[in-house]
């Protein structure tokens, strides 16, 4: 996997993961919505981690600054 995240876009993904995941542990968001909502946080850390994001990858889409 080549590197196609910046690290503004992985520092944008790591705050949503983190708010995300509050809201569903302080109960504000429950049922599908949180259980969606924890998903997506999972997603956003594991992606900003390896700094890469599979959606990027087909549509040739790179926020890393070479």
């Amino acid at each position: 996997m080549k590197k196609n995240m910046g690290n503004i876009d992985r520092l944008v993904r790591v705050v949503l993961a983190v708010l995300f995941a509050v809201l569903y542990f302080t109960g504000v968001v429950s049922g599908t919505l949180g259980i969606i909502l924890l998903v997506l946080a999972a997603v956003f850390a594991l992606t900003s981690l390896v700094s890469f994001c599979p959606l990027y990858f087909p549509f040739k889409f790179n926020t890393l600054k070479k």
